[in-house]
């Protein structure tokens, strides 16, 4: 054999070596192929888990007798302590959500300010039970039902002692007795503080809470119902005589009321609106 067909030969075997193993890659790559898509449909498909939602429950204990009054159960992480207190007025019809003060305990007692409606549970649980200490604040009235019964009282006060309704006076000295002008502006000074103070109750301030103790309001309307009374029975009088210094005095006084209900009028209106503080148990 020459060495022509020599080479030919060794080429033709170098083809065949190629062609062989480029064959076996192939089938190893295929092999390999089918194995992953049949570990792939024997692996089970992922399983869905559903998150669980740690439900409270509140126990809610008497402050001074700690017995047990309710236990309110399934309660959401993001519930408030208004919701809680719904769900024990459901419990307990006879306390009412603004009725119901709700302390934690204290490692030296269960004193200190009431917590806020507006606090989530979460943020005061320490584990899956949450105990609260109820305390009956008294019968409940609103902030602005507050405010009304205390101006409205010294304006209709003073208008009836100002008209002198019979039973209060002599009825011949009210009708035969000059009255001075000072009276008559001492009664539109009145007035018109007053009815200032109704304009900012209704339009102008903002309450941050929405109820107060009954004999809060109580105390209020005694204080300034009590003072009108006094100082309009001497002031409307039959028998009044007018200030020691004459007109001098009363412009002076005047000049001085004037300008300061006019400047509170204006920062009332204009200015920042102040909340009022929540209620507690003290006045």
């Amino acid at each position: 054999m020459s060495a022509k067909q020599k080479g030919c030969v060794q080429a033709h075997k170098k083809n065949l070596k190629a062609g062989v193993a480029h064959s076996n890659e192939q089938k190893s790559f295929l092999s390999l192929s089918q194995f992953v898509l049949s570990a792939a449909q024997l692996r089970s498909p992922p399983v869905l888990r559903h998150s669980k939602i740690p439900y409270y429950e509140v126990e809610i204990l008497d402050a001074q007798s700690r017995k047990q009054i309710c236990v309110v159960d399934k309660v959401h992480p993001l519930s408030t302590l208004l919701d809680v207190k719904h769900r024990v007025h459901q419990a307990c019809p006879e306390w009412y959500p603004s009725r119901i003060g709700l302390r934690q305990e204290r490692i030296t007692s269960i004193e200190g300010p009431f917590l806020r409606d507006t606090i989530s549970i979460q943020d005061v649980a320490v584990s899956s039970i949450v105990t609260l200490y109820f305390t009956d604040l008294g019968q409940q009235v609103s902030w602005t039902t507050v405010f009304l019964a205390e101006y409205t009282g010294p304006l209709l006060i003073y208008i009836l002692f100002y008209v002198r309704v019979s039973g209060i006076y002599d009825i011949e000295e009210s009708n035969g007795t000059f009255r001075h002008p000072v009276v008559h502006l001492s009664c539109f000074c009145h007035c018109l503080h007053y009815l200032r103070y109704l304009l900012e109750t209704l339009f102008v301030h903002k309450f941050s809470a929405g109820h107060t103790p009954l004999k809060n309001m109580i105390k209020g309307c005694a204080f300034y119902w009590g003072f009108t009374s006094w100082f309009a029975y001497y002031i409307n009088h039959p028998r009044y005589t007018p200030p020691s210094f004459g007109n001098r005095q009363v412009i002076l006084a005047l000049v001085a009321f004037l300008p300061c209900v006019i400047q509170q009028s204006l920062v009332m209106c204009t200015g920042r609106r102040a909340p009022i503080p929540c209620a507690t148990q003290g006045p």
